[in-house]
């Protein structure tokens, strides 16, 4: 019995011990397989291009196992060009009416060669006028940008392209340089029943309410410069179904310009960009700078108060001042050197100085109540920027005891976040990723949906509006005009 049981365990062993080598066996088996299909599948490297991360379409991918590098710049290249393509539909497409050059460039005293309307800028390039005229020279870029859309084939940025058939279109751009008409033309010289900026208005309102474009929509897919406050004064009641690229809604009735249909571009900024800023909190001596037109009337009264307010705080720098005589080098020097710049009301809700601060580095402290900003429904201005209301500003030591309140941490984190926008608001030729004219170009797209929305319900009822409707429609003055 006792040799019986002894029998039965040693088969239990030899069993137990094959089990276990043939669940050995298997298992390696299956791992070295495994291995195998993962060598086979990481045999050839692949790149994948970083530039099709951000579109839904099949990802691009490259094979490095060829070696041929001929080969893989030239699938880089088509990729580029059809980037810039206007058959990508990401772009932007934007028909541009040939306007006499007396509308654009012929401002500049440009003249016109060879019968072209637009100079060639692979050329030479109209210079604009420096000084104050820069801060509104938003037409001016825009309209560059869409020229050198066809001339280029590789540019650095690529937001928006020049269609020549306005049926191919998402918007009509009025390459209309209105800042500088009326800075340099508004006034009426004594042989003249109207000044030069005033007939040009006129002559803009005939065209386009007589082109095919305009009647098509009723002008709502256009686009009209009017960056300072007083262009387009005349013209604005004839061309408010358009949306507008301005400064604020200051001057504007809010069924003529309003942030549902219109956009807010940057000023271009005077003073100089702080390249190489390797300031800190402890090496800018100055607390609060403001340098400026101190008696303003409208909304600018808060200047005036705040003058008397601040004029004898120790590290506060609140003064007169103009571009003129080393003005702009003189707030450069203090802009730079100052941990926070006030940016308050004037005449109209905005200011340049806004732009002026974040070139510098500078925490903008913005007093304006009724200040709209460029691209708010994309970017949190409060990252950056104080905002205090009037009725607090004024107030004796508010303002004062609340900038010293802000600590170097907050300030520090304030002053990163103003280096990493402040590309937005840098206009340039040729314009780069990121800049203002490309910032800009996507305002307008995001624009794109309710303007179109817009142009469909203007046609329900087309089949019964009379030819008198018709032609009063692009003309009259929206309801509660005021």
């Amino acid at each position: 019995m006792a040799v019986a049981e002894r029998n039965a365990s040693s088969s239990v062993v030899i069993i137990s011990r094959n089990c276990l080598f043939s669940l050995f066996l298997i298992s390696t088996i299956f791992f070295s397989l495994s291995w195998f299909y993962v060598l086979r599948s990481t045999g050839t490297h692949h790149l994948v291009e970083a530039g099709s991360l951000t579109n839904s379409k099949p990802l691009t991918v490259i094979d490095n196992s060829r070696n041929n590098l001929q080969e893989e710049k030239e699938l880089f290249r088509k990729k580029y060009d059809a980037k810039c393509s206007k058959d990508n539909e990401l772009l932007l497409k934007v028909y541009m009416y040939d306007l006499n050059p007396e509308f654009h460039f012929g401002l500049l005293n440009w003249k016109p060669e060879g019968g072209s309307v637009w100079p060639d800028i692979r050329v030479k390039i109209p210079s604009y006028p420096g000084g104050l005229n820069l801060q509104h020279s938003i037409e001016y870029w825009l309209t560059l940008d869409l020229l050198a859309s066809e001339v280029y084939d590789k540019r650095e940025a690529c937001s928006v392209i020049r269609v020549r058939n306005s049926s191919e279109a998402d918007v009509i751009f009025v390459p209309f340089f209105s800042s500088l008409s009326y800075n340099r033309f508004s006034k009426r010289h004594p042989n003249e029943k109207k000044s030069q900026n005033k007939v040009l208005q006129e002559k803009l309102v005939k065209f386009l309410t007589s082109q095919e474009e305009w009647k098509r929509s009723g002008g709502k897919d256009h686009i009209v410069v009017a960056h300072h406050p007083n262009s387009l004064l005349d013209a604005r009641l004839k061309l408010w179904p358009a949306m507008f690229i301005l400064a604020d809604f200051g001057r504007y009735p809010p069924n003529i310009a309003n942030v549902e249909k219109d956009v807010i571009a940057p000023y271009k900024h005077v003073i100089k960009s702080h390249f190489n800023d390797a300031s800190e909190f402890d090496s800018r001596p100055i607390l609060l700078y403001f340098q400026g037109a101190i008696y303003r009337k409208d909304g600018g009264f808060v200047r005036q108060e705040l003058f008397y307010l601040l004029k004898d705080e120790k590290d506060v720098h609140f003064t007169f001042g103009s571009v003129q005589k080393n003005g702009v080098t003189e707030a450069s020097r203090g802009m730079h050197s100052s941990k926070f710049c006030l940016n308050i009301a004037g005449d109209t809700p905005s200011s340049n100085r806004l732009f002026d601060a974040i070139a510098s580095h500078c925490v903008p402290v913005i007093i304006s109540d009724e200040i709209e900003l460029p691209y708010e429904d994309i970017l949190d201005y409060s990252e950056f920027c104080i905002f205090v209301r009037t009725s607090d500003a004024v107030k004796e030591k508010f303002l004062i005891n609340l900038i010293r309140s802000i600590k170097k941490e907050e300030w520090t984190r304030m002053r990163d976040r103003l280096k990493e926008i402040e590309q937005f608001v840098e206009f340039q030729y040729p314009s780069k990723k990121g800049d203002a004219v490309q910032m800009i170009w996507q305002a307008v797209a995001r624009k794109i949906p309710s303007i179109r929305r817009n142009i469909h319900k203007s046609r329900r009822f087309s089949q019964t509006v009379t030819d008198k409707e018709k032609g009063l429609r692009s003309i009259s003055l929206p309801r509660n005009f005021w």
